[in-house]
């Protein structure tokens, strides 16, 4: 949390150094931050220069007095504090010192640090059976376990990313969890990442239950295919049908009208961002027809194409034609819910797309042309969402462009991205939003995130209550449902 000079908030904690070295006669106090994770509660005070200040420490050690030297009356306000490690926080003025009394509940202990360039000044709060040989930095981790295979014993390579908020666990070999937690104007944001290796790791994109339509957790996806981490990815329809640009193995299993943004994945396995659009034509004799969507709800007069990540059967209803080619020709007709082919497709029709393939029979030779424009089409795998975040490792938010609707553009919530990083790496994120633990972030703000955490090119991704991050088979962030969603897609990373 973030507290301006002269307005020190509620959630306040100060410490110094036993003998601390007197650098200077006066600072200001530019902003004071308290952190309570899972190891300890951390207070941050950041100074204009090192203050003068001592600590002395009661018999019973549950009690500090923090006296610092010259610090103005209207520097801060004089606040108590309290929590689940803190029985309280008093701050007392007497004869131009601010004393700062800390008194820790039972079974707790403390570690001071302080750092230069900026002045800060923190304390743990910790157990007392807690490794006192906390490092300087101000960083923490959460130990979880992250793969249910062995990662071979090889050295990775991730950014070397520290400010203060940031906690970051080396859960494997080029396998960075981080958690960011800071405040801004609206309240406490938290946010989770995992940066995976290039060299180590790949990502793909995974379908729910392996089909369209399908629902399922981000944490049952990552089960399903074992995978390292995890993070939902493409908006989707109540019934799983995505509502986004995916390809899978090569073969299209989900379209959009609007020409948005998406990740691709070549043959090489490397990946690439950019808007993408999709133009397809069924042509049955000399009757051509465009294609309306693919593996999605038929809608009035539309064609529509099912492939074998459809499932079994198309599901459609009697009031359309049905057209079964395999190998380019068409090998059966139906009124609809017809079976799909695995080494073919259905051409579905309703309305007056039907009315035009009125005269087409068995035997008939069918062309299906499906064109995204280079390097799409040489794709093996597309994940579309949108908008873009960043590009180029700057800011650019395209939602307007993109013409995404206003609940999706404006206002804070909890969102998801995918990013490539300035060294290559691969990065999923989450930021939580809609509790008081969290407020969310507008795009423009999640984007400003993202390039902090060292984004070159990165994209939006479904959010709201589909918001999760999986690491190692455990989720890492609260979703604002109180729950994890069933959603219709995720983007996994697996070891090479």
């Amino acid at each position: 949390m973030f507290i301006k000079k002269r307005s020190l908030a509620a959630l306040t904690l100060a410490v110094s150094l036993l003998g601390a070295p007197m650098l200077a006669e006066a600072a200001d106090l530019n902003s004071v931050r308290y952190h309570s994770g899972s190891e300890h509660d951390r207070i941050v005070f950041d100074w204009s220069s090192m203050p003068r200040y001592n600590t002395t420490v009661s018999g019973d050690k549950r009690q500090l007095t923090l006296d610092f030297f010259g610090v103005d009356r209207n520097s801060i306000s004089e606040k108590n504090f309290s929590s689940s490690r803190i029985e309280s926080v008093q701050f007392t003025e007497k004869n131009g010192h601010l004393l700062v009394t800390v008194r820790l509940k039972a079974g707790l202990s403390y570690k001071v640090e302080k750092l230069a360039n900026p002045a800060r000044i923190f304390i743990d709060v910790v157990p007392e059976t807690a490794d006192r040989n906390l490092s300087k930095k101000p960083a923490a981790v959460r130990p979880k376990p992250v793969a249910k295979k062995p990662i071979p014993a090889t050295a990775g390579n991730v950014l070397n990313l520290n400010f203060d908020g940031l906690y970051t666990e080396m859960v494997g070999p080029g396998l960075a969890r981080r958690e960011y937690v800071y405040w801004d104007s609206a309240g406490q944001i938290s946010a989770y990442f995992i940066e995976a290796d290039k060299n180590l790791y790949s990502i793909k994109p995974v379908l729910a239950r392996g089909r369209v339509p399908g629902l399922q957790t981000t944490s049952g996806m990552s089960d399903m295919t074992d995978a390292i981490a995890a993070v939902n990815a493409t908006y989707f329809a109540g019934n799983g049908d995505a509502i986004g640009m995916v390809k899978i193995d090569g073969d299209m299993a989900g379209t959009t009208y609007y020409r948005r943004t998406a990740l691709g994945i070549g043959k090489d396995g490397k990946p690439f961002m950019g808007p993408v659009s999709y133009t397809g034509y069924v042509t049955i004799g000399d009757v051509t027809l465009p294609v309306s969507g693919v593996d999605a709800e038929r809608g009035y007069d539309n064609l529509t194409l099912y492939n074998h990540w459809y499932g079994s059967r198309t599901g459609t209803n009697e009031y359309g034609m049905e057209y079964t080619v395999v190998d380019g020709e068409v090998t059966a007709i139906n009124n609809g819910n017809s079976p799909i082919p695995k080494n073919g497709c259905v051409v579905s029709v309703h309305g007056s797309a039907a009315e035009a393939f009125s005269g087409v029979q068995i035997g008939d030779k069918a062309v299906i042309s499906q064109e995204m424009s280079s390097p799409w089409n040489q794709a093996v795998y597309i994940m579309g969402a949108g908008p873009r975040l960043v590009q180029n490792g700057m800011v650019n938010v395209t939602a307007g462009n993109e013409q995404f609707p206003s609940d999706i553009r404006y206002g804070r919530a909890p969102r998801s991205a995918v990013a490539i990083l300035k060294n290559g790496n691969y990065l999923f994120g989450v930021v939580d939003g809609r509790q008081s633990s969290s407020r969310g972030l507008t795009l423009t703000d999640w984007a400003k995130l993202l390039v902090k955490m060292g984004a070159r090119d990165a994209m939006n991704l479904d959010g709201g209550g589909s918001s999760a991050l999986v690491v190692g088979g455990l989720l890492q962030n609260s979703p604002s449902d109180g729950r994890e969603r069933s959603v219709g897609s995720a983007l996994i990373i697996t070891q090479k």
